[in-house]
Protein backbone atom coordinates (compact mmCIF):
# COMPACT_ATOMS: atom_id res chain seq x y z
CA UNK A 1 0.00 0.00 0.00
CA UNK A 2 1.26 3.46 -0.66
CA UNK A 3 0.51 6.45 1.69
CA UNK A 4 1.51 10.15 1.85
CA UNK A 5 3.37 10.70 5.28
CA UNK A 6 2.58 13.65 7.71
CA UNK A 7 5.36 13.67 10.47
CA UNK A 8 4.32 15.36 13.72
CA UNK A 9 5.43 15.23 17.32
CA UNK A 10 2.92 13.55 17.91
CA UNK A 11 1.35 9.53 18.20
CA UNK A 12 -1.85 8.30 16.67
CA UNK A 13 -3.01 5.36 17.60
CA UNK A 14 -6.18 3.23 16.26
CA UNK A 15 -9.16 4.87 16.94
CA UNK A 16 -8.11 7.40 18.28
CA UNK A 17 -8.71 11.05 17.13
CA UNK A 18 -6.30 14.36 15.89
CA UNK A 19 -6.96 17.43 15.33
CA UNK A 20 -4.81 19.19 12.95
CA UNK A 21 -3.69 22.88 11.75
CA UNK A 22 -2.82 22.28 7.98
CA UNK A 23 -1.26 25.82 6.49
CA UNK A 24 1.91 24.00 4.24
CA UNK A 25 0.88 23.42 0.68
CA UNK A 26 2.45 20.00 0.47
CA UNK A 27 0.17 19.02 3.49
CA UNK A 28 -2.84 20.69 1.84
CA UNK A 29 -2.65 18.98 -1.39
CA UNK A 30 -2.51 16.02 0.31
CA UNK A 31 -5.30 16.79 2.52
CA UNK A 32 -7.18 17.66 -0.91
CA UNK A 33 -5.83 14.55 -2.43
CA UNK A 34 -6.91 12.33 0.88
CA UNK A 35 -11.14 14.31 0.69
CA UNK A 36 -11.37 13.70 -2.86
CA UNK A 37 -10.39 9.83 -3.12
CA UNK A 38 -11.80 9.38 0.48
CA UNK A 39 -8.07 7.52 1.45
CA UNK A 40 -6.38 7.50 4.68
CA UNK A 41 -2.73 9.29 4.70
CA UNK A 42 -0.17 8.07 7.66
CA UNK A 43 1.01 9.87 10.47
CA UNK A 44 4.29 9.07 12.04
CA UNK A 45 5.94 10.41 15.02
CA UNK A 46 9.30 12.45 14.22
CA UNK A 47 12.30 10.59 14.16
CA UNK A 48 14.80 13.62 13.60
CA UNK A 49 14.02 17.36 11.76
CA UNK A 50 10.81 19.56 12.32
CA UNK A 51 6.99 19.56 11.62
CA UNK A 52 7.83 22.46 9.97
CA UNK A 53 10.07 23.59 6.58
CA UNK A 54 12.50 20.36 4.79
CA UNK A 55 10.69 17.31 5.03
CA UNK A 56 11.27 15.32 8.47
CA UNK A 57 12.13 11.41 8.77
CA UNK A 58 9.33 9.60 10.49
CA UNK A 59 9.60 6.85 12.81
CA UNK A 60 8.95 3.33 11.02
CA UNK A 61 5.75 2.67 12.21
CA UNK A 62 2.57 4.77 12.44
CA UNK A 63 -1.05 4.94 12.08
CA UNK A 64 -3.08 5.94 9.25
CA UNK A 65 -5.60 8.77 9.66
CA UNK A 66 -8.62 9.45 8.02
CA UNK A 67 -10.04 13.09 8.07
CA UNK A 68 -13.93 12.71 9.29
CA UNK A 69 -14.39 16.60 9.92
CA UNK A 70 -12.77 19.52 7.87
CA UNK A 71 -13.54 23.34 8.13
CA UNK A 72 -11.39 26.37 6.70
CA UNK A 73 -12.40 29.55 8.62
CA UNK A 74 -9.25 31.01 7.74
CA UNK A 75 -7.97 31.67 4.39
CA UNK A 76 -5.09 29.55 3.98
CA UNK A 77 -5.43 27.15 7.06
CA UNK A 78 -7.38 24.14 6.89
CA UNK A 79 -8.43 22.38 10.28
CA UNK A 80 -9.28 18.74 10.19
CA UNK A 81 -10.02 16.07 12.38
CA UNK A 82 -9.13 12.84 11.51
CA UNK A 83 -9.39 9.15 12.89
CA UNK A 84 -6.96 6.99 13.44
CA UNK A 85 -7.56 3.72 11.50
CA UNK A 86 -4.84 0.75 11.29
CA UNK A 87 -0.68 0.82 12.40
CA UNK A 88 1.74 0.37 9.35
CA UNK A 89 5.49 0.06 9.19
CA UNK A 90 7.36 1.82 6.33
CA UNK A 91 8.82 -0.24 3.99
CA UNK A 92 10.73 2.33 1.68
CA UNK A 93 9.83 6.01 1.20
CA UNK A 94 10.97 8.86 -1.29
CA UNK A 95 10.23 13.13 -0.93
CA UNK A 96 7.95 14.14 -3.80
CA UNK A 97 9.66 17.26 -5.75
CA UNK A 98 7.00 19.48 -3.43
CA UNK A 99 8.45 17.94 -0.13
CA UNK A 100 5.65 15.61 0.77
CA UNK A 101 7.03 11.79 2.09
CA UNK A 102 5.27 9.01 0.40
CA UNK A 103 6.00 5.50 1.81
CA UNK A 104 5.53 1.89 0.54
CA UNK A 105 3.90 0.37 3.92
CA UNK A 106 2.71 -2.87 4.94
CA UNK A 107 -0.37 -3.00 7.19
CA UNK A 108 0.66 -4.37 10.79
CA UNK A 109 -2.05 -6.59 12.57
CA UNK A 110 -4.71 -5.55 14.82
CA UNK A 111 -4.09 -5.51 18.62
CA UNK A 112 -5.08 -9.00 20.19
CA UNK A 113 -8.08 -7.61 21.86
CA UNK A 114 -9.05 -9.00 25.07
CA UNK A 115 -11.29 -8.41 27.80
CA UNK A 116 -10.21 -5.40 30.22
CA UNK A 117 -8.85 -7.32 33.26
CA UNK A 118 -10.49 -6.78 36.45
CA UNK A 119 -6.93 -6.17 37.98
CA UNK A 120 -6.56 -3.37 35.40
CA UNK A 121 -9.96 -1.30 36.00
CA UNK A 122 -8.45 1.88 37.55
CA UNK A 123 -7.32 2.52 33.73
CA UNK A 124 -11.09 2.15 32.63
CA UNK A 125 -11.66 4.83 36.09
CA UNK A 126 -9.31 7.12 34.31
CA UNK A 127 -10.75 7.56 30.90
CA UNK A 128 -14.17 7.73 32.41
CA UNK A 129 -13.20 10.46 35.32
CA UNK A 130 -11.05 12.37 32.01
CA UNK A 131 -14.73 11.91 29.80
CA UNK A 132 -16.91 13.21 33.20
CA UNK A 133 -14.81 16.06 33.31
CA UNK A 134 -13.99 17.10 29.41
CA UNK A 135 -17.08 15.46 27.78
CA UNK A 136 -16.95 12.21 25.49
CA UNK A 137 -16.08 14.24 22.46
CA UNK A 138 -12.77 14.33 23.15
CA UNK A 139 -12.63 10.00 21.94
CA UNK A 140 -14.47 8.64 19.41
CA UNK A 141 -17.74 6.14 19.57
CA UNK A 142 -18.13 3.38 20.54
CA UNK A 143 -16.65 3.81 24.00
CA UNK A 144 -15.20 0.61 24.86
CA UNK A 145 -14.17 0.69 28.60
CA UNK A 146 -13.66 -3.53 28.97
CA UNK A 147 -11.45 -3.54 25.93
CA UNK A 148 -7.48 -4.05 26.80
CA UNK A 149 -6.84 -2.37 23.08
CA UNK A 150 -9.25 0.74 23.48
CA UNK A 151 -8.10 1.44 27.40
CA UNK A 152 -4.36 0.96 26.51
CA UNK A 153 -4.72 3.45 23.25
CA UNK A 154 -6.84 6.33 24.96
CA UNK A 155 -4.59 6.49 27.96
CA UNK A 156 -1.71 6.23 25.93
CA UNK A 157 -2.91 8.91 23.89
CA UNK A 158 -3.50 11.13 27.14
CA UNK A 159 -1.22 10.44 29.65
CA UNK A 160 1.65 12.60 30.11
CA UNK A 161 4.81 10.53 28.75
CA UNK A 162 7.13 11.73 26.52
CA UNK A 163 6.74 10.74 22.85
CA UNK A 164 9.43 7.98 22.23
CA UNK A 165 7.46 5.81 25.18
CA UNK A 166 4.51 6.55 23.29
CA UNK A 167 6.21 5.55 19.94
CA UNK A 168 7.23 2.41 22.01
CA UNK A 169 3.81 1.84 23.22
CA UNK A 170 2.80 1.98 19.73
CA UNK A 171 4.70 -0.43 18.36
CA UNK A 172 3.72 -2.63 20.64
CA UNK A 173 1.22 -5.59 19.37
CA UNK A 174 0.04 -7.17 22.90
CA UNK A 175 -2.69 -4.86 24.20
CA UNK A 176 -1.99 -7.28 27.56
CA UNK A 177 1.45 -5.57 28.01
CA UNK A 178 0.31 -2.39 26.81
CA UNK A 179 -2.32 -2.49 29.55
CA UNK A 180 -0.01 -3.21 32.18
CA UNK A 181 2.73 -0.66 31.43
CA UNK A 182 0.55 2.20 31.66
CA UNK A 183 -1.69 0.91 34.96
CA UNK A 184 2.20 0.23 36.46
CA UNK A 185 2.73 4.19 35.49
CA UNK A 186 -0.70 4.92 37.02
CA UNK A 187 0.32 3.47 40.00
CA UNK A 188 3.78 5.44 40.33
CA UNK A 189 2.26 8.62 39.63
CA UNK A 190 0.19 7.97 42.26
CA UNK A 191 2.61 7.20 44.51
CA UNK A 192 4.44 9.77 43.18
CA UNK A 193 1.71 12.57 43.58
Amino acid sequence: MELAIFPLNAVLFPGGLLPLRIFEQRYMEMAKTCLRDDKPFGVCLIRSGREVGAPAEPEPVGCTARIIEWDMQQLGVLSVKTLGGQRFRIVESHVTDAGLTHASVEMLPQDCDEDLPEAFEACANVLRAVIREHGAKMMAEPLRFDSSSWVSSRLAELLPVPLVAKQKLLELQDAAQRIEILNKFLLQHRIAG
